[in-house]
């Protein structure tokens, strides 16, 4: 009995330590994230020690998050609005909302960006573009706030990743507050939610009503891209993306071709998953179609 209840007690105990060290560990890279997330790393800055990459597995957090439930999401009443400095502030000054000078817009966007694996792949592949991760749940949010700040200060020399930023976002309410009619020439939506059962196919991320708002905000040339391991949802999206009128579905040799198709299949957290389990990744890119006169 005494050999159980010890048994007990360092179970529950070992746990109760884990948690404080997840807590602990929470804490402290929340205030350096505070003090340096609108950092600007200098290259030749040798005072400092490399900030090492989050840990991942202080970060827990469920697979998915409820597009319909009220997030407490800040957002800007209009694009004009929204301060990009804090995001990208080293490549847009602070001033910039003031400024009659041209200032860089985000460009490629990754809907529900997960840990950032696409993110940090496309920071090299399309150095001079703004990229954009979304993501709605918090501490997700935050391992890739912390991934971004470390990879700036290690590649501060280089100064590479000052062109990728996330942001906790509700994409399914907010994207117009956010980008302005024709902003995007990218949209990536890697493995999203499949909200198997039917009456939540409502809360897809690709629908109807929302393939018309990526159309507004994807300008004529630009490119829808999906990627999923449910076939079912593979196919919804493909069913609703094709009956729009403004988007047009790609073929399987261009995808064969495209770059970002192979970084989507094999860096994303998602799909070196799948691709550990040997499951199937589905792939469908689209389009956007020339406005009609």
């Amino acid at each position: 009995m005494a050999d159980d209840q010890n048994s007990q007690l360092v179970r529950e105990g070992g746990s109760t330590s884990n948690k404080r060290k997840r807590a602990d560990y929470r804490q402290s890279q929340q205030a350096r994230r505070q003090e340096l997330k609108t950092a600007v790393f200098e290259g030749n800055d040798n005072s400092q020690d490399k900030i090492k990459l989050p840990k991942k597995k202080y970060y827990r957090q469920r697979a998915h998050s409820n597009p319909f439930s009220d997030h407490l999401l800040e957002y800007p009443i209009s694009p004009s609005h929204m301060d990009w400095h804090k995001l990208y502030p080293a490549l847009i000054p602070a001033e910039s909302g003031t400024t009659t000078q041209a200032v860089k817009k985000v460009d490629i966007v990754d809907v529900g960006c997960g840990f950032g694996g696409l993110l940090v792949s496309l920071a090299t592949e399309f150095p001079d573009k703004l990229i954009l991760g979304m993501e709605i749940r918090v501490q997700v949010t935050h391992y890739v706030e912390d991934r971004i700040i470390a990879l700036r200060q290690q590649h501060a020399l280089q100064g590479t990743y000052n062109n990728i930023a996330v942001l906790r976002a509700n994409a399914m309410k907010f994207l117009p507050n956010f980008f302005e009619k024709g902003q995007l020439s990218k949209m990536f939506f890697c493995f999203p939610d499949p909200h198997f059962k039917l009456r939540k196919h409502k809360a897809r991320i690709v629908t109807s009503t929302l393939a018309s708002e990526y159309a507004f905000l994807v300008r004529p040339g630009g490119i829808i891209y999906t990627i999923t391991d449910v076939l079912d949802l593979h196919q919804w999206m493909v069913k609703h993306l094709e009956a729009h009128p403004l988007f047009k579905r790609l073929s399987k040799d261009w995808e064969d071709e495209d770059p970002c198709v192979k970084i989507m299949r094999k860096d994303t957290e998602e799909g070196k998953k799948v691709e550990r389990n040997k499951g199937d990744k589905w792939v469908a890119c689209f389009v956007r179609l020339d406005d009609p006169e």
